[in-house]
């Protein structure tokens, strides 16, 4: 598809134009020119050194854009003075991109990408990792000109705080925020900013052991069935179930947006609850606030809060 890919290089400029005409000297610093990059005997249309599928086309116009965000990916890790490295993340990408058309690559990917990256030495294992980790998020990035992938999150988010702290959502409201979207960055990259990033693989694994469900695998790998799969719950394989989802099937709380992410976010909040309520005045105040905790939350701290505000939300919602 691309002779960059597994060169152990990354694309920083431009490598194509709209209508399908190739340009020149692709990489930044011109060790690669598009001669390299587009192969006479390439798996798609090409006519006169012109590229004709329109699939390929708008895939060739991300590389560069995936070039650029995995050059400011944890760019504080030692891990990523190696050009290698930041290749291996760039090829990663670059190919889920083509693999999953419908979504192909959104800012925040990278984010997600790069701990699997690191952890894994292995390419093929970290992308196929990276693969099925974005069939369970690939929805927080599916963007429309009225919606966000989040939207179902944060109506979620909006709902837990009205019941558990009924004042600060007011307030909230108040400041025309009762979308909740200066949450959406915690969500859709799942708090890879607001915490260190040890932190935030602390968080992974205990977020997805917690949620864990013994009907996933089937409900990742046909979602005709996945309905079905998660239904189907009987008494006798609870404790196959991790805490979190336990709980809320023992609740008869199905409401799948009801993730521990969500509860995370909440305990922010309520973390800051008395700044928020006397120093926010706008939306802006609400924003300068949640950003001046980023990478200083503690995981542990903010883990049981949010279990405790999940235990009072399904009390709350089963009285009422």
């Amino acid at each position: 598809m691309d002779k960059m890919i597994g060169s152990g290089k990354i694309i920083t400029t431009p490598v194509i134009t709209e209508d399908g005409q190739p340009i020149e000297d692709p990489t930044s610093d011109g060790t690669a020119s598009q001669e390299k990059v587009q192969s006479h005997d390439a798996d798609f249309p090409v006519q006169n050194n012109v590229i004709e599928d329109k699939e390929v086309i708008q895939w060739k116009l991300t590389l560069h854009q995936i070039g650029l965000d995995v050059a400011r990916t944890d760019r504080a890790l030692v891990y990523y003075e190696s050009p290698a490295n930041q290749a291996k993340l760039w090829d990663m990408l670059a190919v889920y991109s083509w693999l999953d058309k419908d979504i192909g690559y959104c800012q925040g990917m990278s984010d997600l990408c790069s701990p699997i990256s690191i952890l894994l030495e292995n390419e093929a294992d970290g992308f196929w990792c990276f693969e099925r980790l974005m069939r369970k998020l690939r929805g927080n990035f599916k963007c429309t000109s009225s919606s966000i992938g989040v939207r179902s999150q944060l109506t979620m988010l909006s709902s837990i705080i009205k019941a558990i702290d009924p004042k600060l959502h007011e307030h909230i409201e108040n400041l025309d925020g009762g979308e909740y979207l200066f949450a959406f960055r915690m969500l859709m990259v799942l708090f890879r900013r607001e915490f260190s990033f040890v932190d935030a693989l602390y968080l992974w694994e205990l977020i997805w052991s917690m949620e864990y469900n013994p009907n996933l695998f089937s409900m990742y790998e046909s979602d005709a069935s996945s309905e079905k799969s998660l239904a189907a719950v009987g008494d006798d394989n609870l404790l196959h179930y991790g805490k979190f989802e336990r709980k809320n099937v023992q609740a008869g709380h199905k409401d799948p947006q009801a993730t521990l992410s969500v509860f995370l976010v909440a305990s922010v909040l309520e973390a800051k609850n008395r700044r928020l309520l006397k120093e926010a005045k706008g939306l802006d105040d609400v924003v300068k606030i949640l950003n001046d905790i980023t990478g200083k939350l503690d995981a542990k701290k903010a883990c049981n809060e949010a279990l405790k505000l999940h235990k009072k939300y399904l009390s709350k919602t089963k009285t009422s």
